[in-house]
């Protein structure tokens, strides 16, 4: 997969990402396009469940601003703020190529998440 490219749209803003190159990034992918509610969890991210489970590679416990994770199969994450995960880690998605501040914000938020042709 040679860079799939995402758009993450809320009423709060609007940033594109760039998928990795592994199997639960295609997966994602596949899912596209959908509606997901976030909440804000440790001032270091959003997080919401995806409509149906991803497989999961590799693992990994430092993530920087940005990043995409999945935590469990169907748990995905926006990261605002750098950081580390306990074990077992995150599946990395893939990374914002925007001011993913826009997240930096207590409360829940509704994101509308599509491929970008």
């Amino acid at each position: 997969m040679a860079h799939k490219r995402i758009r993450i749209s809320s009423d709060w803003g609007e940033v594109t990402a760039d998928l990795g190159d592994n199997e639960t990034a295609r997966s994602l992918v596949r899912l596209l396009p959908f509606t997901i509610e976030m909440s804000d969890h440790l001032r270091q991210e959003k997080t919401g469940n995806l409509p149906a489970p991803l497989p999961e590679v590799a693992r990994q416990r430092e993530f920087s601003i940005g990043t995409l994770g999945l935590w469990s199969s169907n748990h995905f994450v926006i990261y605002y703020r750098r950081g580390r995960v306990p074990s077992p880690g995150i599946v990395v998605l893939g990374q914002v190529a925007d001011d993913v501040s826009i997240f930096d914000r207590p409360g829940r938020v509704t994101v509308r998440i599509q491929h970008i042709e």
